[in-house]
């Protein structure tokens, strides 16, 4: 294993370099196939059109009673309609049998919104299984070198992933550094960097090396990896019903019942007041009766909300996960590299009495051209940027480098008739003590206004001497506090986690508006304050990458680990982020909100547009006995058997056209819970009144024109 000794440094240029010679990459797909509005393709609507038939058989369509109704209603009235045709008029036949065929349609129509909602989920797991392909593993034994079949290889095995080799399983680098291509998973088409240690140790099977080695323990046996997991997820084999949905089932069920039991009863009633009513006429109006629109759309609505998040590669292992991510009302995240950029840079050199700008940026570049860390990075760039102090011959110099420990707490470098030291305020006073010098107090006030800003102060010293202080800082991401503005209009809290201590946590949440913080933050402090929140009644979402991380993770209701992150943190939470981005937690709250939105919106309407079916259908039936009911036929439609017909394929195209809104979902905005019911009712309620009105008549008047009926 000689051959990979390679220095640290020399890795990091090589990843570097190797970063910026790839071109993007892209998720795999099928190219060729033509794309059709709405970002599905014909290859995904043709299969959703198979799958809708497929979808017929009872034993499927039992899970949805509503449109199980309309198939039964479909069936009987086919049967009647060809043994009534038999011995009966003509006119009667060609009247149910278009009856029954538009039942059919109605049937159709809500199978295929299903299908085409799963069709983007298994186009998905169709790209991922082409990732999974069978690739030989390079298994270390001993020191030694076998080759194996990926397929052979058990938790805990040690392998060896070299540049160019697909990463034969999931797990954690124990050794090396690497440039990792995750688009096959992700889909993001920049390479990562993934190494041994920290939070950036995971790798996923799948996915290739480009450049250099890692060592790797696999973590999962076949059949249980994450891309195994994220091919049951996507294909909804595992998808389970939401309380939510469960609940509105529950009622739709229940009106569907009702509406069976009215229907039921009109037969007597009928024949008690001399009229002839036919099976497939009472089916129409059993059928137009109950909420078929909303019963055929809400399986579509769930599975849209679970592909929304999947297009933004957030994995969601649930679909209780998404709706309770709408309920939320307080908002955990993490400071570093969700609040702020991640890193701390050098922003200001500020000299001690006596001491020259110029002379403070040399020795703190010079300290720093060994440190590989960004704040060590940003020092360099930054006495290059305002002192023009660029590269020099280190050799001539003869310099020696110290680095950082976690004892010394500061690093440094030691030249031929100096020593430079750099780090915290408590370690450079120690030093300085130990060399028979001290920190003047007019450092010591840099340093504290520094730490009252949410800084942090590096003391840069030269022999017994304080030069000054560097002054670090957590940089806010752009637009974040207008974030949670928007964020505390919707009535969600947000609270910074943070091991900063308070002071520094106070400056940044000030700057960054967020509404609470926790300092000085351990895995105890988080679980309990997740805890503290969930007694009083809240619904908590939270972030995290880290093993220390995990025991939030599990306890908060949405739970979001990064990709990136350790195995144990993706076990942990309901969701996981492929794209390992932090910030996206806010979008999943907006996409659990738009989730509840748009099923509240189409409910509204399903059963408002039930309204206008009523004065369809009723006068149609009972006119003839009762000329009284033809004021109630305000829609001036032409015929009993042209108002029924009407209703019934207004009833069949309504779901086919409210397919795509219940895909792409209601337009979000942070609006009240108040607001949008207010908005909905509006909208949707008296939207869902009046379209069957206008509907049902254009209708009517085509068929008239055509003399259908």
């Amino acid at each position: 294993m000689n051959n990979h000794d390679i220095s640290t440094s020399g890795k990091q240029e090589a990843l570097v370099e190797d970063y910026n010679k790839h071109k993007p990459v892209t998720m795999p797909g099928s190219p060729g196939t033509k794309k059709v509005p709405g970002g599905f393709n014909q290859a995904m609507l043709s299969r959703a059109v198979i799958d809708a038939f497929f979808k017929l058989n009872p034993r499927v369509l039992w899970a949805n009673p509503v449109i199980f109704v309309v198939e039964i209603m479909a069936v009987l009235t086919t049967f009647f309609t060809i043994r009534d045709g038999i011995s009966g008029p003509a006119t009667n036949f060609w009247f149910d049998g278009q009856i029954a065929i538009w039942l059919w349609v109605t049937v159709l129509f809500a199978n295929f919104a299903e299908a085409l909602a799963e069709g983007r989920g298994k186009a998905q797991a169709a790209a991922l299984r082409r990732t999974r392909r069978e690739t030989r593993a390079k298994k270390l034994i001993g020191e030694q070198v076998e080759e194996f079949a990926a397929s052979q290889l058990r938790k805990g095995d040690i392998v060896l992933a070299e540049a160019g080799d697909i990463i034969p399983g999931d797990g954690e680098i124990i050794e090396g550094i690497a440039s990792v291509d995750e688009s096959a998973v992700t889909g993001e088409s920049a390479p990562v960097i993934r190494e041994s240690g920290g939070d950036r140790s995971s790798v996923t099977g799948g996915t290739r090396v480009l450049s250099d080695w890692i060592k790797i323990r696999i973590t999962a046996n076949p059949g249980e990896t994450f891309l195994d997991q994220m091919i049951h997820l996507v294909e909804g084999a595992r998808r389970q019903k939401t309380p939510n949905e469960i609940a509105l089932s529950i009622l739709l069920a229940g009106l569907t019942i009702i509406f069976l039991l009215v229907v039921a009863t009109l037969e007597p009633f009928a024949v008690y007041s001399g009229i002839l009513i036919s099976l497939p006429v009472l089916a129409a109006l059993l059928v137009c009766l109950i909420p078929t629109t909303i019963g055929g759309l809400l399986s579509a609505i769930g599975i849209a909300g679970m592909d929304r998040l999947l297009k933004r590669n957030i994995l969601a292992m649930s679909g209780r996960a998404v709706e309770a991510a709408g309920d939320v009302d307080v908002l955990l995240l993490d400071k570093t590299g969700t609040i702020t950029l991640g890193n701390r840079l050098a922003v200001e050199f500020l000299p001690a009495p006596g001491i020259s700008p110029e002379k403070l940026a040399d020795a703190a570049q010079l300290s720093s051209l060994a440190d590989e860390t960004p704040e060590g990075r940003s020092i360099v760039v930054l006495a290059k940027e305002k002192y023009n102090l660029r590269e020099r011959d280190l050799s001539s110099l003869g310099v020696t480098f110290v680095p950082f420990t976690a004892q010394s707490r500061m690093s440094g470098v030691n030249l031929s008739d100096k020593e430079i030291r750099k780090g915290a305020a408590d370690a450079i006073e120690d030093y300085l003590h130990a060399q028979g010098g001290a920190l003047s107090p007019e450092v010591k006030n840099v340093v504290e206004e520094i730490a009252k800003k949410g800084g942090t102060p590096l003391i840069v010293a030269e022999n017994a001497l304080a030069l000054g202080v560097v002054y670090l800082k957590d940089v806010v991401k752009g637009g974040i506090r207008e974030r949670f503005t928007q964020l505390r209009r919707m009535g969600i809290k947000t609270v910074m986690i943070t091991g900063d201590n308070p002071l520094t946590a106070a400056a940044i949440a000030a700057e960054a508006g967020v509404d609470e913080f926790l300092a000085e933050a351990t895995p105890e402090t988080k679980l309990k304050l997740i805890r503290e929140y969930q007694a009083k009644g809240h619904l908590v979402a939270m972030t995290g990458d880290g093993t220390n991380d995990a025991p939030a993770l599990a306890q908060a209701d949405v739970g979001v680990a990064m990709s990136s992150g350790t195995q144990a943190a993706k076990e942990a939470g309901n969701m996981v982020d492929l794209d390992s981005n932090p910030t996206k937690l806010i979008e999943v709250v907006e996409i659990g909100k738009q989730l509840l939105m748009t099923r509240g919106a189409l409910t509204t309407f399903s059963i408002a547009n039930d309204i206008a079916k009523y004065f369809a259908i009723i006068p149609a039936m009972f006119a003839a006995a009762y000329p009284q009911l033809g004021v109630l036929n305000i829609m001036g439609l032409a015929t009993p058997q042209s108002a029924i017909l009407s209703a019934v394929i207004f009833n069949a195209l309504i779901i086919v056209t409210l397919i795509p809104l219940a895909l792409r979902g209601v337009a979000y905005r942070p609006l009240g819970a108040n607001i949008i019911l207010r908005r909905n009712m509006l909208i949707y309620g008296l939207g869902g009144l009046l379209t069957p009105f206008i509907g049902i008549k254009i209708i009517d008047l085509i068929l008239t024109a055509l003399g259908i009926v």
